[in-house]
């Protein structure tokens, strides 16, 4: 219809009963682009990667209509990066469930019980991926993720497919503007992933002229707007201290416990506590006997200073390590306090930022290129940040990245004496 011109359009539609109309109206098969239908074929993961304004999120929802009002699907998944993303997008947006289904098969939404139901019973139930454990039991026959390449764990998706198990072709919908994420890079490498590609202009038909003229003025030809308008994947970014490569090398099984020198724990604290603060970066790390450095556990998260401190000392045990590092740039003399607020003796080396984020990364980063360091294992968020660590002005903070930089100068640079069971502040 969009290719027609708009007498023909005019004359098409006026030929039409109200009735006729109607059902045109919601007729996604008449309206969709050929990249906003679902092919045929055995596939397990349709993953649409396209550019803002591509109508990803109508495509989601359409296709989740047709499973529900078909009978194809009983039990759905909808999962977006928080609670009121489900809600206010995938549920209630402009695109959404709801604004795609005729009334006379309108579904009924509950947001008390996050459930939306079909008249023949369908039932789709929505999920946050800031909560993979929400994921932890529920099965289903169908499933749409939105923007996945947004999402903070990479054990939501994990949660999400083990969930895909009802039916006798369960099959889910990733739809999401492309960000460089490891695991969304074995997502489309997977067999059975089918891959849609898109771009802003693709939908030109149905975004305003002044938006579009806008934004391909503004970033045409730059590495945002590839990613963000033409729907690229960029999986190297310009200007980051470390390549995928560089840490794909970098992997090795762990070390056993008596290969290792010396071990500390590197805390970079949140500087607020709560569900929309930063991470606190925890990471372990250790010299071996070959005299390479080893990272061996991520244990960063959004935690409160108590739990944080706990993880940490828990962490210290668990690896009889040398020392608690801990930045103090923000926290002080607190930061060090809530440590020996769940052991009194841990030894803690308190250590403060003078320089900017990438000069503290740089030797570290030399020390990769060198060969040096080794992975005890993935560490998929940690080595996101590093992936994507340029230093660049308006940067979000890299707390994971943070405390691996203070655990190798430590290790490599600083090297105080072991001082276990000591106070080293």
């Amino acid at each position: 219809m969009t290719s027609l011109s708009p007498a023909e359009r005019r004359r098409i539609l006026n030929e039409l009963s109200d009735r006729e109309a109607a059902a045109l109206l919601y007729d996604w098969s008449f309206w969709a682009r050929p990249t906003q239908l679902a092919r045929e074929g055995g596939w397990r993961v349709w993953l649409i990667l396209a550019g803002r304004g591509f109508g990803k999120t109508r495509t989601g929802a359409e296709w989740v209509r047709s499973l529900a009002e078909g009978g194809r699907a009983r039990r759905i998944a909808l999962v977006a990066e928080t609670a009121a993303d489900a809600r206010d997008v995938m549920i209630e947006g402009e695109s959404g469930i709801l604004a795609c289904c005729p009334p006379w098969a309108r579904p009924r939404y509950q947001p008390s019980r996050r459930r939306v139901t079909w008249p023949n019973g369908a039932v789709a139930t929505s999920f946050s991926a800031d909560d993979p454990d929400q994921l932890r039991g529920p099965q289903f026959d169908a499933a749409w993720a939105d923007e996945i390449a947004k999402w903070r764990y990479e054990a939501a998706w994990d949660n999400l497919l083990l969930g895909l198990r009802l039916g006798t072709d369960p099959r889910c919908v990733a739809t999401t503007t492309p960000k460089p994420r490891a695991w969304l890079a074995r997502l489309m490498a997977d067999p059975g992933t089918v891959l849609t590609r898109g771009a802003t202009r693709d939908n030109a038909a149905n975004l305003a002229p002044a938006f579009l003229d806008q934004i391909l003025a503004r970033y045409a030809g730059t590495r945002l707007g590839r990613q963000e308008v033409e729907g690229e994947f960029l999986a190297e970014i310009p200007g980051a201290l470390w390549t995928r490569t560089l840490i794909e090398a970098a992997r090795s099984a762990p070390p056993a416990a008596g290969d290792l020198v010396r071990v500390v724990v590197a805390v970079d604290p949140a500087v607020t506590a709560g569900a929309e603060s930063d991470e606190t970066g925890i990471v372990v790390a250790g010299t071996g006997t070959d005299g390479r450095f080893w990272v061996i556990e991520d244990l960063s998260g959004r935690l409160s200073p108590d739990l944080w401190a706990r993880r940490a000392a828990e962490a210290f045990r668990r690896h009889r390590a040398d020392a608690v590092v801990c930045e103090v740039n923000q926290g002080g003399d607190l930061v060090v306090a809530t440590l020996r607020t769940v052991d009194p003796v841990l030894p803690v080396r308190a250590v403060r930022a003078t320089r900017g984020k990438r000069l503290r990364a740089e030797p570290v980063a030399a020390l990769y290129e060198q060969g040096k360091v080794r992975h005890a294992g993935a560490f998929p968020l940690l080595e996101d940040q590093m992936a994507g660590f340029s230093g660049l002005p308006g940067e979000a903070s890299p707390d994971r990245l943070d405390a691996l930089v203070w655990a190798l100068t430590d290790l490599a640079f600083d090297r105080p004496p072991a001082r276990s069971r000591e106070f080293l502040v």
